[in-house]
């Protein structure tokens, strides 16, 4: 599994060797929709982590408090970076919208 950020680098690839062209070809479309999905199952997985060990601090399980802090943040950045990638899309979206042929 690749991280976010080689995802990036890849689609910045992509882009490089496809730009001349103006059809996005199925592998790009694929490539730019795991990003996103990369993006969202890391979401889940840090708020399940941030709820793990809210529970684990809850039931007097959790010998690190700072963990609950790490993982709470983990889970915003995880957020603020999904909510990035859309942002950023729609802005290209709206974009080439505005491109008159």
């Amino acid at each position: 599994m690749t991280t976010p950020i080689e995802n990036i680098q890849l689609l910045r690839e992509a882009i490089s060797t496809t730009g001349k062209s103006t059809a996005v070809s199925e592998e790009n479309r694929g490539m730019f929709a795991d990003i996103f999905e990369t993006a969202i199952n890391n979401v889940r997985e840090t708020d399940a982590e941030k709820n793990r060990a809210e529970y684990l601090l809850a039931t007097g399980q959790l010998d690190n408090p700072a963990e609950l802090t790490i993982a709470g943040t983990k889970a915003q950045l995880s957020v603020d970076l999904l909510v990035q990638l859309r942002n950023k899309a729609l802005d290209a979206y709206t974009e080439l919208t505005r491109i008159s042929l």
